[in-house]
């Protein structure tokens, strides 16, 4: 079973960079196309018909030659698929540097990967040691269950960023409780992503060797936003283990959207304006469903359903609240260590503004109670992975927070 998994995962990912790359190459000839007509019609009104025949032999030559280019690429590719292994390796998906790989890969391109390489975009799972396991093998069972949340482009891996121990081995040392780290496929939307969490969750409280008595979630970017939709989405169905969560944390997560995808949106569409520039409006507007949800934080699926995604008007943006009876912390950081800095207006942590990662912007507010926040200054998004003031603080809000009562 592991050979054919490495087997499958490596074909997959060889005739993807196949088709990537006979992508790019149709890319740059659209770019080069586009520039020679412009330059030979700018010839032409000054030699007029005489430049016809160097610009029929020069779109002769450059088309065969990208042709030629583009359709190797895919070739290699689909021999590849056919051919390409690892033997005696893990499965790429099973390796820190692989998972790496792959995480980048769903965040970038995700949703399209569900559909055309599921064996790349697979299922969310809990991990451990990279492996998918049961919610019985995740160790010595508690009352108390505290599920960690990745963000874009990551995967369980980046919780040990700098080489120490995560948060999860630390508390679980710590606290009475136990603690899972899950993968998911980055790329899709926040609402399908947190139905997946839902329906894992209900599974979990099912199966879990003694009676759960407290779940917390912890979050990092965008898995503080799927948090928060798997709750809304559970409690709204009456699901028995959103009725045992009693925190949620979220390290850095955009709840009020994110600058750089709001800046990409906007230059993506003046981009595909002209012939010249359209291969990379083009390229731009390939970004994942995940990616999107991050320009306004956009939790349910009313928020995409059926609406140009590519519009540049501001789209319906549909409020969550809080869910009740239930603590929820956040953690913002700034990369200037001075408050009164302008900079750290304008950057944050470089991916997310403290406005939104607090929920408290002019124009929407998310109502968390200042006193259950952090900031952390002279400290960029990925800190948040991994800190000790984070730890800190996380190890205080988790034991301090009373379980259940017992039925």
């Amino acid at each position: 079973m592991n050979d054919d998994q490495r087997r499958a995962e490596v074909r997959a990912l060889a005739r993807l960079a196949g088709d990537e790359l006979a992508g790019a190459v149709a890319g740059i000839a659209a770019v080069h196309r586009a520039i020679a007509d412009r330059v030979f019609t700018a010839v032409g009104w000054g030699v007029g018909p005489a430049a016809s025949p160097v610009r029929l032999t020069h779109d002769a030559i450059a088309g065969g030659v990208y042709a030629i280019v583009g359709t190797a690429a895919e070739t290699a590719g689909r021999v590849a698929e056919r051919t390409a292994d690892l033997p005696n390796a893990e499965p790429p998906s099973r390796t820190v540097l692989g998972a790496g790989l792959l995480g980048v890969l769903t965040g970038l391109i995700g949703d399209r990967l569900a559909e055309q390489n599921p064996i790349l975009a697979g299922p969310m799972s809990f991990r451990v040691d990279g492996r998918p396991v049961a919610p019985e093998q995740l160790g010595t069972p508690q009352d108390t269950l505290v599920v960690f949340l990745h963000g874009l482009v990551e995967t369980e891996h980046a919780w040990r960023r700098g080489g120490g121990p995560s948060y999860a081995e630390r508390l679980a040392a710590e606290l009475p409780c136990a603690t899972a780290e899950v993968r998911f496929n980055s790329g899709l939307h926040i609402s399908e992503n947190a139905r997946e969490l839902a329906e894992l969750l209900d599974r979990t409280q099912r199966a879990w060797p003694v009676p759960l008595r407290r779940i917390a979630l912890v979050g990092h970017s965008m898995g503080g936003l799927i948090a928060r939709s798997a709750c809304h989405l559970a409690a709204a169905e009456g699901a028995a283990w959103a009725g045992l969560v009693r925190q949620i944390v979220c390290l850095g997560s955009p709840h009020l959207g994110a600058p750089l995808e709001q800046f990409v949106h906007v230059v993506s569409a003046g981009l595909v304006k002209l012939p010249e520039t359209r291969p990379f409006g083009r390229l731009l507007r390939r970004r994942s469903a995940g990616i999107r949800d991050l320009r306004q934080g956009s939790l349910v699926d009313e928020d995409w359903a059926d609406l140009d995604i590519d519009a540049l008007s501001r789209r319906v943006q549909q409020e969550v609240p809080l869910l009740p009876g239930v603590e929820h912390y956040f953690v913002t950081a700034s990369i200037v260590r001075n408050p009164n800095n302008p900079l750290g207006r304008i950057v944050g942590d470089g991916l997310v503004l403290v406005p939104s990662g607090s929920g408290r912007g002019r124009a929407r507010r998310i109502e968390f109670e200042p006193e259950n926040g952090l900031h952390l200054p002279g400290a960029n998004h990925f800190t948040l992975l991994n800190d000790a003031a984070v730890h800190e603080a996380l190890r205080r809000w988790l034991a301090d927070a009373a379980p259940l009562p017992r039925p």
